[in-house]
């Protein structure tokens, strides 16, 4: 057995950390696909109409995405080098910086062409920074934590995903309450990236005071300086990639579809923008019992396994599909907050255990690096496309076409249900592990795993 450095900070402030720390840059990061939804196609793409101004604000949402692999490289080849802490403050500081610019930018109004420009250059920004964060929250939590219990822990930084939501669409349900279509659109969005400043002071603060994960500090002493994270995750783990990345599709554009389509659905499609408080209200509903049955459903995968519930909601996000829009399209108030609920738990069936999941599958000297590009490959197919594809698959805002946009989903749910069954049940098992010797980075493939 390999010495591991004793933490000092208890597991319960490492969990919190987790979740603070993500709920921020998600809150940055998700606080954009609604602004894009509701007011950055006016403002930023004004000489196109309505319908062709939001898709270009989902061209500028879906590059975000784009970035957000080269995050995963970057921050998972340090993370696996110099530690997961210091990369988490670095992803938290570039996250609020762009956040923040994006509230000061002038619009096209002001200063032109320039105005998406610079808005597509923060974005860029977010999506490499959020590219670095998932993987290292994820994994401080799961280096912490006991085996029996990874499932519970590891699923606090995902609740914080839907943290991140819920604030961001707070915030956003207030100012659509007290302020007019007008002020909104004249300053009142601004005020949400604003305030991403005052998160991430609270970020930074809580996670400065978390010790560096043991099993990365053990796992650093027996390594040379030839260590190649991403040369090592190509040579030795690329099925777990690409099973990670079918995992994804049905998550991420079920996530989508059941937040940010549905207000484009509802204000663009099948209703009026005055319908807007009554879709943000319903996400906000939706986001709080989705940050609740999260761990519920996380250690609840410590006790079944992973691969049950991860199929049950692929499953069900394909079926629910079917019935959502005609729920939103209701513009009923109960039916709209009936099909987001529903929409996000069958999504936290899949999310929840997602997690402790993609940890299991990499050795600890190529944790970080091998999560990341498996969990942010996969959103590039999946959730920056997800927008654009639907809104292009529902056509005319006279007469949409709803079903085209539910076969897309069932056609990810089925890669996604593919993917899980092509791969073990990992619940419980040993992090303690890796494919690479403590002597060389270059060590066979068929090197025995430490233990």
């Amino acid at each position: 057995m390999p010495t591991l450095a004793t933490p000092r900070t208890p597991l319960v402030k490492v969990i919190f950390a987790s979740l603070v720390g993500t709920a921020v840059e998600w809150y940055d990061f998700f606080l954009y696909g609604s602004a894009a939804a509701l007011v950055f196609g006016s403002l930023f793409f004004p000489s196109s109409d309505p319908a062709t101004a939001t898709l270009l604000a989902f061209g500028t949402y879906a590059l975000g995405f784009v970035a957000r692999p080269l995050g995963g490289i970057v921050f998972g080849h340090f993370g696996d080098r110099v530690g997961r802490k210091k990369m988490l403050v670095v992803s938290l500081l570039m996250m609020g910086l762009a956040t923040i610019a994006i509230g000061l930018l002038p619009t096209y109004a002001t200063i032109g062409v320039a105005a998406p420009i610079l808005l597509l250059v923060c974005r860029l920004a977010q999506g490499f920074a959020v590219g670095g964060e998932w993987g290292g929250a994820v994994l401080m939590a799961a280096e912490h934590g006991d085996d029996k219990r990874r499932g519970l822990w590891t699923s606090w930084p995902q609740a914080g995903v839907a943290l991140g939501n819920l604030l961001a669409t707070g915030v956003l349900w207030v100012l659509a309450a007290v302020q007019s279509d007008e002020a909104f659109n004249a300053w009142g969005w601004r005020i949400p990236f604003l305030l991403s400043a005052v998160l991430v002071l609270v970020g930074l603060w809580v996670r400065l005071s978390v010790e560096e994960s043991p099993l990365f500090q053990s796992a650093r002493e027996r390594l040379t300086e030839r260590h190649q994270p991403l040369l090592e995750v190509v040579r030795r783990y690329p099925r777990e990639v690409l099973v990670a990345m079918g995992m994804r599709l049905a998550e991420n554009i079920s996530y989508y579809l059941f937040t940010v389509i549905s207000i484009t659905f509802l204000t663009t499609y099948a209703g009026e923008k005055s319908d807007r408080d009554m879709i943000l209200s319903a996400l906000l509903i939706g986001s709080v019992v989705q940050f609740v049955v999260i761990p519920v459903i996380g250690a609840f995968s410590d006790r079944v396994g992973r691969r049950p519930l991860y199929l049950v909601g692929a499953v069900g996000v394909a079926v629910w599909s079917f019935f959502f829009f005609d729920l939103v399209g209701s513009r009923s108030e109960g039916l709209i907050t009936l099909a987001v609920v529903v929409g996000l738990i069958l999504h936290a069936l899949m999310y929840a255990p997602q997690a402790a999941f993609f940890s299991e599958l990499f050795g600890t000297s190529v944790r970080y690096t091998g999560a990341s590009v498996g969990y942010q490959l996969a959103s590039i197919f999946a959730g920056a496309l997800a927008p654009i594809i639907a809104v292009r698959l529902l056509g005319s805002t006279d007469n949409p076409n709803t079903t085209a946009v539910a076969i897309y989903m069932t056609i990810a749910s089925v890669l996604t249900v593919i993917s899980v069954l092509v791969t073990r049940e990992t619940a419980r098992s040993s992090l303690s592990h890796d494919r690479v010797t403590p002597s060389s980075a270059d060590a066979p493939s068929n090197a025995p795993a430490t233990k």
